[in-house]
C-alpha cells in the first residue's frame, strides 16, 4: 500500500451513527500537506479520498434519518426531490448538501483552489487547482434504492486531470488514483488498498460493455439506435446508471469497456483518471454529440469504431 494512502480503518459501521458524522482531517493529511507543495498530487489524491469517504459517513446518517421518519412520506419526498433539466432528471436535498460540505471543506484547508460542482458553478484557481465534484452520481439509483451511487472528486492542473476518488455512497467502496501512482481500491469489508487493473480483454465479441443514457428523450432515441448497433456485436450490455462508478468497474475489471454521450466533466473527472491509471484507454468527446469511449487496450479502438459508427 502506497504511503500517503490512508491506513486500514473501519470505513462503514453497521449501525447508524447517533451524531452527524464530524469532518477531521488525518494527522497524515495535515502532515503531507505541510510537507508538500500546492500541486503536489499525493496532497490531492488524499484530500479526495478523505472528502468522499467523509461525504459517505454523513449520506448514510442522513439517508438513516429519511427512512426512519414517520412513514408518511414517499422516499422522493423524504429526500427532498426536486427535477433539474428534465422530468426524469432528478436532484435530491443529498445533492445539494453534499456538495455544499465539500465546498466548505475545501474552502477551509486550500482557499486559493476553485471548484467546479454539478450544482454550483465555479471561479477561476488561483492556486491552479481546480476540484470538480459530483456529489451523487446516480441519483435515479438513491431514489429507487438501488445501492448504486457515488460521490466523486477529481482534481485538476493546467486542464489536466491528475488525481481523483470514487466513493460508493452505499456500499462504502472506494477508488482512487493519481498520475503516475497507479489505481487503488478498497471495500467496506476490508479497509486495506489493493491495486486494481483493467481486464486482458482481446476480442470485442467477448467484451462486457457498460453505457448510459442520457436524460433528454431526443437523445436517448440515437442512444437506443446505438445500443441495437453494438449489442450483436459483444457479450453484453450494462447500464449501471452512474458513469463514475462504470469508469471505476473498468478500471478494476470488473467490466471491459464503456461508453457515453453526453456525460459532464464532473461524470468522469474522477473516474477518468482512475481509469487511465488502471491501463485503460479514455477517448473524451470534442463536442457534445460525441461520446466518451473507454476500454481495455486491446478492444478500445474496435469499441470506438462500433460506437461512433466507423467499422
Amino acid at each position: 500500500m502506497p504511503e500517503h494512502l490512508p491506513p486500514p480503518q473501519p470505513i462503514v459501521s453497521p449501525d447508524v451513527p447517533s451524531a452527524r458524522p464530524e469532518w477531521r482531517p488525518s494527522a497524515r493529511l495535515l502532515q503531507l500537506m505541510d510537507d508538500a507543495g500546492p500541486l503536489d498530487t499525493q496532497v490531492l489524491e488524499l484530500l479526495a479520498i478523505e472528502i468522499t469517504e467523509h461525504v459517505g459517513r454523513v449520506f448514510r446518517y442522513e439517508l438513516a434519518l429519511a427512512e426512519h421518519g414517520d412513514g408518511t412520506a414517499s422516499r422522493a419526498e423524504a429526500l427532498g426531490t426536486q427535477t433539474k433539466s428534465t422530468d426524469v432528471d432528478p436532484v435530491t436535498r443529498i445533492d445539494t448538501e453534499s456538495e455544499a460540505l465539500i465546498r466548505r471543506i475545501l474552502a477551509e484547508l486550500r482557499p486559493q483552489d476553485a471548484i467546479l460542482g454539478e450544482e454550483e458553478g465555479g471561479r477561476i484557481a488561483e492556486s491552479g487547482v481546480t476540484w470538480i465534484a459530483d456529489p451523487v452520481d446516480g441519483t435515479v439509483n438513491l431514489l429507487y434504492a438501488l445501492p448504486l451511487s457515488v460521490v466523486s472528486l477529481g482534481a485538476v492542473i493546467d486542464g489536466e486531470h491528475v488525481a481523483g476518488a470514487v466513493h460508493a455512497l452505499s456500499l462504502g467502496d472506494t477508488y482512487a488514483a493519481r498520475r503516475g501512482g497507479g489505481a487503488w481500491h478498497r471495500t467496506s469489508a476490508d479497509a486495506g488498498w489493493r491495486p486494481i487493473g483493467v481486464s486482458g480483454r482481446e476480442d470485442l465479441a467477448t467484451a462486457l460493455v457498460a453505457t448510459g443514457f442520457s436524460y433528454e428523450r431526443d437523445v436517448r432515441r440515437q442512444q437506443g439506435d446505438v445500443v441495437a448497433r453494438l449489442l450483436p456485436k459483444v457479450r453484453d450490455i450494462r447500464r449501471l446508471g452512474a458513469a463514475a462508478l462504470d469508469l471505476c468497474h473498468l478500471a478494476a475489471g470488473r467490466i471491459d469497456g464503456y461508453y457515453e454521450r453526453g456525460i459532464k466533466v464532473w461524470d468522469y473527472a474522477a473516474g477518468l483518471v482512475i481509469a487511465e491509471e488502471a491501463g485503460a484507454i479514455v477517448e473524451l468527446a470534442n463536442v457534445p454529440s460525441e461520446p466518451v469511449v473507454a476500454a481495455a487496450p486491446r478492444i478500445a479502438a474496435a469499441l470506438s469504431a462500433e460506437v461512433r459508427g466507423e467499422s
